[in-house]
């Protein structure tokens, strides 16, 4: 019997950078309590694909995020790369885990 090949870690988080617009959002601010006014607002997600393709099709309106369609303006690699790729299980934890942790940095942060 041949060995049980490994899943391969091709999942990943993503942090977009959201428009100031996006606070007049009533369901955004309410998530969002605790927000530092000089800190942006993000949306985290997780995907199967290359981030940066995950993006292109939130902007394109396919499978995307309302408020990333409405007000995403780039991806920001710098809160995510590092973690970069996983496996499934591990991108589902870590995307709660990191909006949890940038809220409590003081992001206004919205994550599905």
């Amino acid at each position: 019997m041949p060995p049980r090949r490994q899943p391969r870690d091709h999942h990943h988080v993503y942090v977009v950078l959201l428009s100031e617009q996006v606070w007049n959002e009533p369901a955004f601010r309410k998530a969002n309590p605790q927000h530092d006014v000089v800190k942006p607002c993000l949306y985290v997600g997780m995907t199967g694909l290359d981030p940066d393709l995950r993006f292109d099709r939130h902007m394109a309106g396919v499978q995307a995020n309302r408020f990333v369609l409405k007000y995403g303006v780039r991806l920001v690699p710098e809160l995510y790369e590092f973690y970069n790729p996983m496996p499934y299980g591990a991108a589902c934890e870590l995307e709660v885990e990191l909006a949890i942790g940038l809220r409590e940095a003081g992001y206004a942060v919205w994550q599905a």
